[in-house]
């Protein structure tokens, strides 16, 4: 329910100091993000940033051939729509709400009024960035070296992270798009790992049954970026409680 929605369930708005939130948060407007809305087209020049407080957003690279794949996921961790403090005027990749849910958005230039203030918030952006910069680096070499069985296990286990229950909404065809890989392997990933007992999956819906189980199959992939964002976000939260 959206009543149940605050922007403090964003970690990145958790982070921010009283008299930083209260800038932005007036600014703040709450909105339903369904499962395949596209929030930004590649090339698209930003207007709004977003950050995800139920809902979980998938950025994919297009390719010219019409193929796709998964560069990184933004859930309440973080904020979709970094170009925008970056330098750049537009968006490399496409955004599209992989889990349904509720995020707030942000005019672009509220928030680039706060970055160039050079103060907490810059600061807080910045770290965030360089963590999700080493998501999109470690995707890259998993999905170069590493098994679907064990993408699969990666990709489960970041969209855990970002939900306060073990069940997904997410059919085979739309996971294969995700990863970068035909249907088929998906398909063979997903019933090896039901066959462990790992996860029940039926009818587009997913539930992890064995958490510990998916943590021992997994590559190093996942515990790297995991110790990035708790490394660089767990610091900038605890300095700031201080």
């Amino acid at each position: 329910m959206s009543s149940k929605q605050d922007p403090n369930q964003n970690h990145l708005m958790a982070a921010l100091l009283d008299a930083d939130f209260d800038r932005l948060s007036p600014h703040l407007e709450l909105i339903p993000m369904k499962l395949g809305d596209v929030l930004y087209e590649s090339g698209d020049k930003v207007q709004y940033v977003y950050f995800p407080t139920s809902a979980i957003i998938s950025l994919h690279y297009l390719l010219e051939n019409g193929g796709s794949s998964e560069i990184a996921g933004v859930g309440n961790e973080g904020v979709l729509g970094i170009s925008t403090f970056m330098g750049g005027d537009s968006t490399p990749s496409r955004a599209v709400v992989q889990t349904g849910g509720f995020g707030y958005r942000l005019p672009a230039s509220i928030l680039m009024e706060e970055f160039n203030r050079a103060g907490a918030v810059m600061r807080l952006l910045l770290r965030y960035t360089q963590a999700l910069l080493t998501q999109m680096s470690q995707t890259a070499v998993c999905n170069r070296h590493h098994t679907v069985e064990q993408q699969l296990c990666r990709w489960l286990l970041l969209t855990l992270d970002r939900l306060s229950s073990n069940e997904l909404t997410m059919t085979q065809e739309l996971i294969a798009n995700m990863l970068g890989v035909r249907r088929e392997g998906v398909t063979e990933a997903a019933g090896r790992l039901q066959g462990y007992g790992y996860i029940s999956y039926r009818r587009g819906h997913i539930t992890v049954l064995d958490r510990k189980g998916l943590e021992q199959d997994v590559c190093e992939c996942y515990g790297v970026v995991k110790k990035e964002f708790a490394r660089l976000l767990s610091d900038v939260r605890h300095r700031q409680a201080a």
